[in-house]
């Protein structure tokens, strides 16, 4: 966090005396942390801000173009995307460490005062005050499953705060997957609409209409309700195995960094925010592109005689995506599961994931709840091994290849680990 005067050169926002000060307690607090060895201290001192002066996330992103990015799957990838795709335009706060609620945003916006661009990835809890506290000029709408229901609660609950909030910022484009049945629904009568046919694996969650109840009728990719006019819409935006199309005939090569087609629809709909913005289409999309790593995750370290690719689900649509990931000719699998708050502590989900077809690849069963995660993979006919550390786990693999799977708490937990063995050498 940075201390700033009553500044009103561009870009730079004009704080109120108490803004000031909290800004001040923010970066006292940030330094302590720092000094203490307990990391930045960028969450102590949005929290400490926000105590002192509650109306400081809108001062601090005032006179600042923001794009809001939200749902419940890819919103940390998809806020690098759009970062990075914006930052051909100009300079750009973000909060790239993911951390999205309140105090999160205000380190984001801090730390970036001058930037007259802000991308923020936010809870889907949070949006719509957040909105009406920076008035965003696009809001990014990626998908909407269940999602820890012992905190978030049901979806269609989501789907209609959203859509609520919404209703109040009419002059914000609304970048919209219109694959997903529930994002639609919340951006159907935004006057500023621009639809992508993002993908939408997982349709679990939308059997029936979010407006009237009726059930949804699937025909390949297109839907409708079949009981009212909701429908499809027809995308802007379509993207395929190789390159991205847009509005005008835009006919761009696609070239990802990151695996997986859900990763597609996030660069499809991070380019489409970025030429909202003002961006060059090729430029945004190059740039989008080359984001290899999101917080640790995707990214590949060599462990003694294993190679280690990291993988990140915390939901039943989010593990379908990164179980399609999992290269069926590695030499182990290791999947890590905990229940800690973070995680949500109800883990029936696992039962609506579908783990089966591992033959041939040594599975190791992981993480505080790994008991939990074997009774399922017993079910699902795939034979493995209990451990429940993950780096034992990792130990009984094969050497080679080892992919490692992990909900919130353990991918947290095993990066930690990982960058203390590193500090030994």
């Amino acid at each position: 966090m940075v201390s700033v005067g009553n500044s009103t050169s561009r870009g730079v926002p004009r704080l109120s005396r108490r803004g000031r000060l909290a800004m001040g307690a923010a970066g006292a607090a940030a330094w302590a942390s720092r000094a203490a060895g307990r990391g930045k201290g960028s969450m102590i001192g949005g929290l400490i801000a926000l105590k002192i002066d509650g109306s400081l996330m809108g001062q601090l992103a005032a006179g600042k173009r923001t794009v809001l990015i939200t749902g419940t799957n890819g919103k940390s990838t998809t806020t690098r995307m759009v970062a990075a795709a914006l930052r051909t335009v100009g300079a750009v706060a973000t909060n790239a460490d993911g951390a999205n609620m309140d105090a999160g945003l205000v380190a984001a916006l801090g730390e970036g005062l001058d930037a007259p661009l802000a991308v923020l990835e936010v809870d889907e809890l949070h949006v719509p005050h957040v909105a009406d506290a920076v008035n965003p000029a696009a809001v990014v709408l990626l998908n909407l499953t269940r999602d820890q229901l012992d905190r978030v609660g049901e979806i269609n609950t989501i789907e209609r705060r959203l859509r609520a909030g919404l209703s109040r910022h009419p002059d914000a484009t609304v970048i919209a997957n219109c694959d997903d049945v529930l994002v639609t629904s919340v951006a159907f009568d935004c006057p500023n609409t621009v639809w992508i046919a993002a993908g939408g694996g997982w349709a679990n969650d939308s059997v029936g209409c979010p407006r009237c109840g009726e059930p949804i009728l699937r025909d390949g990719q297109d839907w409708r309700c079949s009981g009212c006019e909701f429908g499809r819409p027809t995308p802007t935006w379509t993207v395929d195995d190789t390159h991205l199309s847009g509005p005008g005939g835009l006919h761009l090569p696609l070239t990802l960094s990151l695996p997986g087609r859900a990763n597609r629809g996030n660069a499809a709909q991070a380019v489409a925010a970025a030429v909202a913005l003002g961006a060059d289409p090729a430029a945004a999309a190059e740039a989008a592109g080359g984001v290899s790593e999101v917080a640790g995750r995707y990214r590949t370290v060599q462990r003694g005689p294993h190679q280690l690719r990291l993988l990140l689900a915390k939901n039943p649509a989010g593990w379908q995506e990164a179980l399609s990931m999992v290269d069926h000719t590695v030499d182990g699998l290791v999947i890590a599961v905990n229940g800690q708050v973070p995680d949500g502590e109800d883990l029936s989900w696992l039962w609506d994931v579908r783990f089966e077809h591992f033959e041939g690849v040594k599975v190791i069963a992981a993480g505080e709840r790994g008991t939990d995660l074997a009774v399922r993979l017993t079910y699902a006919g795939v034979e493995h091994d209990l451990e429940a550390d993950t780096l034992r786990a990792i130990e009984k693999c094969p050497p080679g290849r080892v992919e490692v799977l992990a909900n919130y708490t353990a991918f947290r937990d095993l990066n930690t680990a990982l960058a203390k063995e590193a500090r030994r050498g």
